[in-house]
């Protein structure tokens, strides 16, 4: 009887339930197997091991749910472990040794890992200290190159797109420019499908450096049309020519950084140039929770069945990815070595350009 450990890292997603609920009822019910659920991502391996494991019972009820059942940390990074001195500054220590020594305490075949890049990298290189890791592709950002899609996002869209529709009444109601902003770091797949499913007006997205002076000429062009509001969608990482993005707090450590600001600064600019009525909406966290849509769940579940196969075969060091409509299994390395942005003079790009919306080049 096999022994497989599953955690879930970064940020929450919608469809980490699922994911987790296949997993069980998979290797429990099909296999036999025992299922260790790890809890909060990687920082559940560091130290005294925080665990439980899973029975069918335990995941009951839980596909429809958004979140993790789990626990999550998106700052936790074994091999950068913050500790804070007497004097009150702080120094980041490798931990990973304690991480490989719990996987054998709780004697793990593997170790399942559901996760974006900042999860599959740790994972790669737990790998490299020989944890056989399967990864599970997590994210809203859409931005894993190793899968077409990866669950989280298609539920982010919708409720992006939820917005922009219900923006799109107060806007005309009141002559005003809305604008919209919706996450995705530095790759703007919300943005240009959410600005694409709510007819907006304007789509700024971190691949396409934007001319705010075009901007506010599409702006001026629909109000001298007789079309007195317009709706400007913003991807957080979205940047002018020859700018930077925003940052509320700024990568370094290891970390990321959290970007936001840029649907603030869009719509005040809007504002001075165009003489609008500006008004920003900042969707932010709300992105990220709630029920998981249809797509979501049925990618979600077969992304874990999927998962334990992979298990059951011996692939490590790889990672669950759909290409087509079929699933199959790609080296990590290869999947989390650049992001999957959107093409500029891609067939999406030109579609929306081709029938009016504006990226602001």
């Amino acid at each position: 009887m096999k022994r497989v450990g599953l955690l879930t890292g970064g940020g929450d997603c919608p469809g980490l339930n699922a994911v987790i609920r296949a997993v069980v009822k998979s290797a429990v019910g099909h296999y036999g197997w025992e299922v260790v659920g790890i809890e909060d991502g990687y920082d559940g391996l560091v130290g005294e091991p925080r665990f439980r494991v899973l029975t069918p019972a335990d995941v009951q009820g839980i596909l429809p749910r958004g979140g993790t059942i789990l626990g999550t940390s998106n700052r936790g990074n074994p091999f950068a472990v913050p500790i804070r001195r007497p004097d009150g500054t702080v120094f980041y220590e490798d931990r990973s040794e304690q991480v490989v020594e719990n996987i054998e305490r709780l004697r793990l075949d593997a170790l399942i890992t559901i996760g974006g890049d900042g999860t599959l990298k740790i994972g790669l290189e737990l790998i490299e200290k020989g944890v056989p890791i399967i990864g599970v592709p997590k994210t809203i950002d859409n931005d894993i190159a190793g899968t077409d899609v990866s669950f989280g996002f298609d539920t982010a869209v919708e409720t992006a797109t939820d917005a922009i529709d219900r923006l799109h009444t107060t806007a005309e109601s009141h002559h005003r420019v809305m604008v919209l902003e919706v996450m995705g770091r530095h790759a703007g797949w919300i943005g240009l499908y959410a600005g694409l499913a709510g007819g907006a007006d304007v789509i700024l997205i971190p691949e396409i450096p934007f001319d705010l002076n075009r901007v506010a000429e599409k702006v001026t062009m629909r109000e001298r049309a007789g079309r007195r509001f317009s709706i400007v969608v913003v991807a957080e990482g979205a940047r002018p020519v020859g700018g930077e993005p925003i940052f509320i707090e700024p990568p370094g450590n290891g970390k990321y950084g959290r970007l936001g600001g840029i649907g603030n600064r869009v719509g005040a600019d809007l504002a001075a140039v165009t003489g609008k009525e500006t008004r920003v909406t900042v969707l932010g966290h709300v992105q990220r929770g709630g029920s998981p849509t249809a797509f979501d769940r049925v990618l979600a579940t077969r992304f874990g069945a999927e998962a334990v196969r992979m298990v059951e075969r011996g692939q490590f060091g790889k990672m669950v990815a759909l290409r087509g409509e079929e699933l199959t299994a790609v080296d990590i390395a290869d999947a989390v070595r650049v992001p999957k942005l959107v093409d500029p003079d891609g067939e999406l790009v030109r579609t929306a350009e081709e029938i009016g919306i504006s990226f602001g080049r």
